[in-house]
């Protein structure tokens, strides 16, 4: 079969698709029903758990103290009983361990009874902690291959939930992972130390400014998940997107993003049926989703949740990816969380909203009426300022990938040089207190549209800027930089942690000053004051695309770490080390195991990729090539023998590209064979700097034999098919 045959016999699959389910019986069950159905919710427990059990739960989720062990037997018993009535047969703990993915071994529920039947068990140990075989997941060093003992230890301060399948159902536990000596073997372990932290230090902050309540201070997420849907006959005709989640070739269509009439768009009806089905899923979760809508590339779609505590949020998220990859399959698609898999057009990202918040004073960030009064806000924002100012390569590092790479510093995406958006309005304020003379702004007035039918609009302070990487947005920070398949942990422990030192500093120097009889405004001033001399150059409210600030970035002194390469060593830094172990995050080895663990990602993907880019380029596009070209030198015999003189600039330009092809295959193919580093590191930065540009090469000249290939030749699904074609 031709290369043209399978591609129109995916397209004809595409255009006849019908749908293999049956539709939702929406009008059934509404939402509001649906919503935390399968959740063993704080109402499900207090209805079941004895009521000093549940208010002793409840004490320890609130205030983050340690939980009572004796309770453990009521909740598992209820959490059984609940489960079984669920239709589950088995339970298992979920953790998230340093692969970013989620984790799971499943046990029964049934033991048998020594009678020929059999009775449901679930020993309140079992819920506690499970013993998972550790011995497959990344450490980093941390232990030895054949060391192979870890342990799950059930996380109070997330429910348990029920997953269901056409052939039953099944009870999930969150727990964090660890080794037998303690280590942080996961995501979820230094997410919670991290909430931790900046919740003791949180307090602290507000007790210096007078709320002397012992609430926790809770650190707070909204993830925003972009996400491509392609049909799946495109994504089995394409090995690089099955093995690879990308297209390591294409060429670029006549028409991609530019008119820019994706965005906003009307749903495509599949896809508004599949969105659908992934929210009811996410709504049995309790998943808080909100939004949905077409992005900016053709083929790109986001969703968003409500904001949420953290640790939850971050939960949810890995939900969303999960469920957003296993319901596309119902609708004969495929969800690509790469974060760049089409080049030429925009990638995904997950815009990480991010807040501090108490139960009785809401957003920390919160500007209020009069900002330039609010010295608290003043004051944490100031500390937000020092605390990116002065680990900018940390945050840098946390979102290091080579899937972001491809991402991040192109026109959809900030660059990778760290710096914040505060806006016009309050950049002035914070201006001004650098200057020593605080007046405040203008009010804000009401935005008038000129349609007298048309309400008059209140007014924000200040416009959006998509370039920026940490923008303010009205009552919360917006790291924007996470990239679609990335964790939100990493970049949450970061900045809670970096904030958790910054917040610190902030209350050693007021102290100092009000210890000195200055009154506590005039000391926050002289502090803001302080740190706005010191690191505010990191405040840019422009054009982050702009090459003048790659310049004017570099005259600052702000790192640009472009590559994976250049980037994750700052997690070892000796000032990062310092500060995480301060706050009991993570350790001296867990560090280094965490940078070791994401080299060997990065360089196993590159080599992944760039093995693949041989034997695409030298089994599939090769041989369409060499077929054109054997047609034209056999259409040009042909002339020549009947006396015409044949045109052969065709069969030349097919002839030198097919030699370039060949050529730059041959050079990627010797480059790979060196398999021998003095460092993992100086594997990566060989990757970065000779792979990656040799992949690159190979695929120029292919991406232009696809434009001059005859199309009943050419192997792979083009670009306008897989993106346009719905």
């Amino acid at each position: 079969m031709s290369g043209y045959q399978t591609r129109q016999n995916a397209i004809s699959a595409v255009t006849n698709y019908k749908p293999t389910t049956k539709p939702l019986n929406f009008a059934e069950t509404s939402p509001a029903e649906v919503f935390g159905s399968n959740v063993f919710s704080d109402k499900i427990m207090k209805n079941m758990l004895p009521k000093d059990v549940y208010k002793s739960l409840m004490h320890t989720k609130r205030t983050g103290e340690k939980m009572d062990s004796s309770i453990a037997g009521p909740i598992a018993a209820a959490m059984k009983e609940w489960a079984l009535s669920k239709g589950a047969t088995h339970y298992t703990h979920v953790f998230y361990p340093l692969t970013g993915l989620t984790a799971e071994k499943h046990d029964g529920f049934l033991t048998p009874d020594g009678d020929g039947g059999a009775f449901a068990e679930f020993d309140p140990k079992l819920l506690i902690q499970g013993e998972p075989d550790a011995s497959s997941f990344p450490s980093g060093g941390l232990r030895a291959t054949f060391e192979a003992r870890g342990y799950t230890a059930w996380d109070v301060t997330n429910p348990a939930y029920i997953l269901e399948n056409p052939n039953g159902t099944f009870l999930c536990i969150p727990t964090a992972f660890v080794s037998w000596t303690g280590h942080a073997l996961d995501k979820k372990t230094p997410l919670l130390r991290a909430n931790q932290a900046i919740s003791k230090v949180g307090r602290r902050f507000l007790n210096l400014f007078g709320d002397k309540t012992d609430e926790m201070v809770i650190s707070n997420a909204g993830p925003e998940q972009e996400y491509f849907l392609i049909d799946r006959n495109f994504y089995f005709a394409r090995p690089d997107l099955m093995v690879c989640g990308r297209t390591l070739f294409g060429a670029k269509p006549a028409k991609g993003q530019e008119l820019d009439d994706h965005y906003f768009g009307a749903i495509p009806r599949r896809v508004l049926a599949y969105m659908l089905e992934v929210e009811r899923e996410l709504y049995k979760l309790g998943v808080p989703v909100k939004t949905r809508h077409n992005e900016v590339a053709p083929g790109q779609f986001e969703l968003a949740p409500l904001f949420e505590q953290a640790n939850l949020a971050t939960d949810h998220n890995q939900m969303i990816m999960t469920t957003l990859k296993s319901v596309a399959k119902k609708y004969g698609m495929a969800c690509l969380l790469h974060e760049k898999p089409f080049a030429g057009i925009n990638g995904s990202g997950k815009h990480l909203n991010y807040s501090l918040s108490t139960p009785s004073q809401g957003s920390l960030y919160s500007p209020g009426e009069t900002p330039a009064e609010n010295m608290q806000f003043l004051a944490i924002t100031a500390a937000t300022i020092r605390a990116v100012e002065k680990h900018g390569k940390l945050l840098r590092a946390v979102v290091a990938s080579a899937g972001n790479d491809h991402r991040l510093g192109a026109n959809e995406a900030p660059p990778a040089i760290i710096s914040i958006f505060l806006g016009g309005d309050l950049a002035e304020i914070f201006n001004q207190i650098e200057l020593g003379d605080l007046k405040g702004t203008k009010a804000i007035g009401k935005l008038r549209v000129g349609v007298d039918t048309l309400p008059a609009l209140p007014m924000d302070s200040g416009d959006r800027n998509r370039t920026s990487p940490y923008a303010f947005t009205g009552n919360r920070f917006e790291f924007r930089a996470v990239g679609s398949n990335q964790s939100i942990a990493g970049a949450q422990v970061a900045i809670n942690t970096m904030m958790a030192e910054s917040m610190d500093y902030v209350c050693d120097e007021i102290e100092k000053l009000t210890k000195k009889k200055v009154k506590l405004n005039e000391a926050c001033q002289k502090v803001i004051q302080d740190i706005m001399k010191k690191h505010g150059h990191v405040i840019f409210n422009g054009d982050g695309y702009a090459d003048a600030w790659q310049k004017e970035a570099k005259r600052r002194g702000l790192p640009n770490l472009k590559t994976t390469a250049d980037a994750l060593p700052a997690i070892v830094d000796k000032e990062v080390i310092k500060m995480f172990e301060k706050y009991q995050v993570l350790s001296h080895d867990e560090l280094h195991s965490r940078c070791e663990i994401y080299h060997e990602q990065y360089n196993q993907h590159i080599q992944t990729e760039a093995d693949l880019v041989v034997k695409i380029a030298t089994t599939i596009i090769l041989p369409a090539a060499i077929r054109y070209q054997g047609e034209l030198a056999s259409t040009a015999a042909s002339l020549k023998a009947a006396g015409v003189e044949p045109r052969i600039s065709i069969l030349q330009n097919i002839t030198d590209k097919l030699r370039d092809l060949q050529k730059n295959t041959i050079a990627l193919e010797k480059l790979l064979t060196t398999d021998t580093f003095e460092s993992i590191e100086a594997e990566a930065r060989y990757k970065t700097d000779k792979i990656l540009p040799a992949m690159l090469a190979v695929r120029e000249v292919a991406d232009a034999l696809e434009g001059v290939v005859a199309d009943d030749l050419w192997p792979l699904p083009s670009y306008q098919e897989i993106l346009f074609i719905k």
